[in-house]
């Protein structure tokens, strides 16, 4: 059964300057800090080749089941500090943006769902990880 793409989209205002957001955002020693849904998960591991062409993938592990999965992509646009689209390994497509607005940087993340779990949960998901990157780059990061 083939399933039918839906694109959606999860965002956060956070209380810092774009530059800090984007290095948070892109830089591998910061996203093992922040890079998951809910605090009984980590990420051990990221890698980031961040250009046109270049690959990411970001390794997320329960802390007590050991079960664990590589979130993989490749890069397909870059603005620097404004833009990043990719595609993930199954061909979804995602788009991230970093604008700025009456001095508040706004991170707005469009995605592509995937057919295995409800939208709801998948929104709910990556809500909360933004969720852990705004608190992650408003404690001082």
């Amino acid at each position: 059964m083939s399933h039918l793409k839906t694109s959606v989209r999860v965002d956060t205002a956070i209380n810092a300057p774009i530059a800090n957001v984007w290095h948070c955002w892109v830089l591998p020693e910061h996203i093992v800090n922040w890079y998951f849904a809910s605090d009984d998960w980590h990420t051990p591991k990221a890698e980031n080749d961040l250009r046109e062409g270049g690959k990411f993938m970001i390794r997320m592990e329960s802390k007590n089941d050991n079960i664990g999965f590589d979130f993989e992509g490749t890069y397909t646009h870059i603005v620097v500090g404004e833009l990043i689209e990719y595609a993930l390994g199954d061909g979804r497509k995602v788009k991230i943006e970093f604008s700025i607005r009456d001095g508040v940087t706004h991170v707005v993340e469009s995605f592509e769902t995937e057919g295995e779990n409800p939208v709801d949960m998948q929104l709910a998901g990556w809500q909360a990880i933004l969720d852990n990157f705004k608190k992650y780059v408003e404690a001082g990061h």
